[in-house]
């Protein structure tokens, strides 16, 4: 098997992070803030779901970045 018929792992990784974590902020943002008394009112869903969103669209840019590089070669 070749090196260019390999999948990149950071791009499902990146895509599934990204996903996940847009869904958990946004239920952040809607959701009622009364739920986050247990949790010292600190928005837990939102904090987190921008950790994840940022995390996922770090790994897209460093697969894209790949991708881009394996073709200049």
């Amino acid at each position: 098997m070749s090196l260019e018929t390999k999948l990149d792992v950071r791009l499902p990784i990146g895509i599934m992070f990204t996903l996940f974590g847009a869904i958990i902020a946004i239920y952040g943002l809607v959701s009622d803030p009364s739920i986050y008394q247990r949790s010292l009112d600190i928005n837990i869903n939102l904090w987190w779901g921008l950790v994840m969103l940022i995390f996922g669209v770090t790994f897209l840019i460093m697969a894209w970045r790949a991708k881009n590089l394996k073709k200049s070669m």
